[in-house]
């Protein structure tokens, strides 16, 4: 609820955009960098995505906030790929147990900033998009099955508890002393207990959420909207946008010739 009413106060232009168009956009760029793995087609993704950043009315720390775990995930990722790639080209550093060269580093960097190209689209997506008008859409617009919709939607709404629930659980182990000392091994056990923990709330929460639904009528041959989901002339700019980018990755790969098709 508080992510909704954040974004109906937002008039940033990505937030009033029609999240199908939005999620088309994602998709275009997101299957040219899928396709390569080199730095200037991720690079030039990149530049073109944060700047939507004013559009969509976000910042660098919130994106910061919201993608951390993706963020390090690539850092990592490219890390791994730099020094257990093949070495290829000059050799920049050897410590006798790995080794990092000129052709690993690239492939490396490569990969790292292509995770990143890859998963800020998906961070603006969901941090511009009220999670009831990509019901809506999906709905209306996409023809899906309620059901599969409704199950989306709270999911969705969902997400933000279930985050608000493991910080509950862990500070109440942690008020009867687990999990707050011990062996590693004890940190993994308490861990995995808490885990554990919030399965069995999410499945606790996901029955009455069922069951709730159920009795409101959900689900039903016959429906009607509150708000009716549309599109116009700024979806259309939204979309081209996507694919500007796409492009302009495509293009700008093919002309440094460091496109590198992943299949070939």
């Amino acid at each position: 609820m508080r992510q909704a009413l954040t974004l109906h106060g937002n008039t940033a232009l990505l937030t009033r955009a029609n999240p199908l168009a939005k999620f088309a956009a994602v998709v275009s760029i997101t299957a040219v960098l899928a396709l390569s793995i080199d730095w200037v087609s991720a690079t030039t993704a990149l530049l073109g995505e944060f700047a939507l950043f004013g559009l969509a009315g976000l910042t660098l720390r919130l994106l910061w906030q919201r993608g951390w775990p993706l963020i390090l995930a690539a850092a990592l990722g490219g890390w791994s790929t730099t020094i257990l790639a093949a070495d290829s080209g000059r050799t920049l550093l050897d410590t006798g147990i790995w080794s990092i060269s000129e052709g690993s580093l690239e492939l490396g960097l490569g990969f790292m900033l292509r995770g990143l190209a890859i998963a800020l689209p998906a961070i603006l997506l969901m941090s511009c998009t009220d999670p009831t008008d990509l019901a809506d859409a999906l709905a209306q617009k996409a023809r899906l099955p309620h059901r599969f919709v409704l199950g989306t939607l709270a999911a969705m709404r969902l997400v933000g508890l279930m985050a608000e629930e493991w910080q509950t659980i862990g500070m109440a182990r942690r008020a009867r002393g687990i999990g707050s000392h011990g062996s590693p091994l004890q940190r993994l056990r308490a861990t995995l207990g808490q885990s554990f923990g919030l399965l069995v709330q999410a499945v606790r929460r996901a029955s009455r959420l069922a069951v709730t639904m159920e009795a409101r009528g959900f689900g039903g041959a016959q429906r009607s909207w509150a708000r009716e989901s549309t599109f116009s002339r700024m979806d259309l700019w939204v979309v081209l946008g996507g694919m500007l980018i796409a492009a302009a990755s495509l293009a700008a790969a093919v002309a440094a010739g460091t496109w590198n098709l992943v299949f070939a």
